[in-house]
């Protein structure tokens, strides 16, 4: 008799979590690069040196997968960034600790970057719900901070602010190009900086 997830040897689950992880690094840069619409459940599986159909005993079709990689990587973003600016002394220290966390992940997965931004549309009603419940609440813990270091900005400009910063951060898959790594992780870092204090900043 099959056993379930739940009885499976732990050796088992780990070797199944980490197929799983591999199917869906393949497919954020199989998406990035050729769009959702152009990745097939076959050339999935070629990426991960499996047949298309073998892919099903992991995810039930493609749009699972696109759900999965955007539920995953919106969960990660907030579930860090949330423990590191709780971890702070202080908020100054905590907006630096939050953009350090979205540079480094920007740098690191421009792919996902990418493939959040073109197809979330692909993904299911509901996951698409989810993923977008998770995006505000992670907004939020910037907004926060934001309003801890500056409380008499209103919280409009300070939520129009945090956006704008994370397009400059997110813009990875097209502007960390030409420079190395840790030259460009600083400059994000201080261009980020010196935009939310100018958000900050007096008006007028």
């Amino acid at each position: 008799m099959r056993q379930t997830p739940a009885e499976e040897h732990p050796a088992t689950r780990r070797r199944t979590s980490a197929r799983r992880q591999e199917i869906l690094d393949a497919a954020a840069e199989l998406f990035a690069a050729r769009g959702y619409h152009g990745v097939s459940i076959e050339d999935l599986g070629r990426a991960v040196g499996v047949s298309g159909p073998a892919l099903y005993r992991h995810f039930r079709n493609k749009e699972a997968v696109l759900g999965e990689m955007l539920l995953a990587v919106s969960e990660r973003l907030l579930t860090e960034g949330g423990a590191r600016a709780a971890q702070a002394d202080g908020p100054r220290a905590a907006l630096d600790a939050l953009i350090a966390w979205h540079v480094d992940f920007a740098l690191a997965q421009p792919a996902l970057i990418t493939v959040h931004d073109r197809e979330l549309d692909n993904v299911p009603e509901a996951e698409r719900r989810r993923v977008r419940r998770l995006q505000r609440r992670y907004v939020e813990e910037w907004v926060t901070v934001l309003a801890r270091l500056s409380p008499r900005t209103g919280r409009d400009r300070l939520l129009a602010a945090t956006h704008a910063t994370f397009g400059l951060l997110n813009s990875t898959p097209h502007s960390a190009t030409g420079v190395d790594l840790p030259t460009m992780r600083a400059l994000l870092a201080a261009m980020a900086l010196a935009a939310l204090d100018a958000a900050c900043a007096p008006a007028g």
